[in-house]
């Protein structure tokens, strides 16, 4: 069964609700991400917070709106800091997304996987990899970059998604979005965004930015992905490099508006398999 909505998928709808409530997201991100996550989740409209003491980032986590835990550079008093702070964000009621950065590479990551899984993320997003090795059906890729195309981890996602009763992103060349009920396929991006560090990283505060006062978890993941696959495209319009794309894109994130929204490409949510 397939289903053509632009109605309850409205990137515009759920781009205007973030500005208009510009929350405060709290990212435990990898070195690497910080800066270039701050200034997309400030060009889009929210408000970053970068805190990952262990003394405080629980509490912290209960004070904002959504949470976003990345794995990609950890250490031990990092990864307890993220296993309080998701404990603190659901007990809380807020959402939070696991970004599970090279998952699959070693027995430190696999481990610290799984013990973050059992806090019932609200969002899992990761390249194709990276959802296979949380599933055990993959070796997790090389380093932090996928060695599976994303239709391989379709499965994977699903089980995962049912399982935890969370929503999966598998990102790539075109994202793949389930919550083991559903699954759309979006679009978009330019082919110079895995050539600028971090914007993965930083996609994970995007998609944690838009579940604040989202209804469905899997819809407002679909719109974030949608929005910030647009920027994306048209960030690469003649741009020079990769240097250049990255200006770019943050400009394209601060000008995205109702009317380019309104010309994506009509979103289709098909039975998962």
């Amino acid at each position: 069964m397939t289903t053509t909505t632009r109605g309850p998928i409205d990137p515009a709808a759920h781009l205007t609700r973030l500005r208009q409530r510009a929350p405060l997201i709290h990212n435990i991100t990898n070195l690497v991400a910080m800066n270039p996550m701050a200034n997309v989740l400030l060009a889009l409209g929210a408000s970053p917070a970068m805190v990952h003491a262990r003394e405080e980032a629980a509490e912290f986590a209960a004070l904002a709106d959504a949470l976003t835990v990345n794995i990609g550079t950890l250490s031990p008093l990092w990864v307890e800091a993220m296993e309080e702070a998701a404990a603190a964000a659901r007990h809380a009621g807020k959402p939070w997304v696991l970004d599970p950065v090279a998952v699959g590479a070693t027995g430190y990551r696999r481990a610290t996987g799984r013990r973050l899984l059992e806090q019932r993320p609200t969002v899992i997003r990761g390249n194709a990899s990276e959802i296979l090795a949380l599933e055990h059906r993959g070796s997790g890729g090389r380093g932090v970059d996928s060695s599976d195309p994303i239709e391989a981890a379709t499965q994977a996602a699903v089980a995962l998604a049912r399982r935890l009763d969370a929503v999966v992103a598998v990102t790539g060349e075109i994202d793949l979005v389930t919550d083991g009920r559903r699954l759309a396929r979006v679009p978009g991006g330019h082919a110079l965004m895995p050539k600028v560090t971090t914007l993965g990283c930083a996609l994970t505060g995007v998609v944690a930015a838009f579940l604040v006062g989202a209804e469905d978890p899997f819809i407002a993941t679909v719109a974030a992905l949608a929005c910030y696959g647009e920027a994306g495209r048209r960030a690469g319009v003649g741009v020079a490099g990769p240097g250049s794309f990255a200006v770019a894109f943050i400009d394209a994130l601060y000008a995205l508006d109702d009317e380019q929204l309104f010309a994506l490409p009509t979103l289709e949510v098909t039975d998962a398999p």
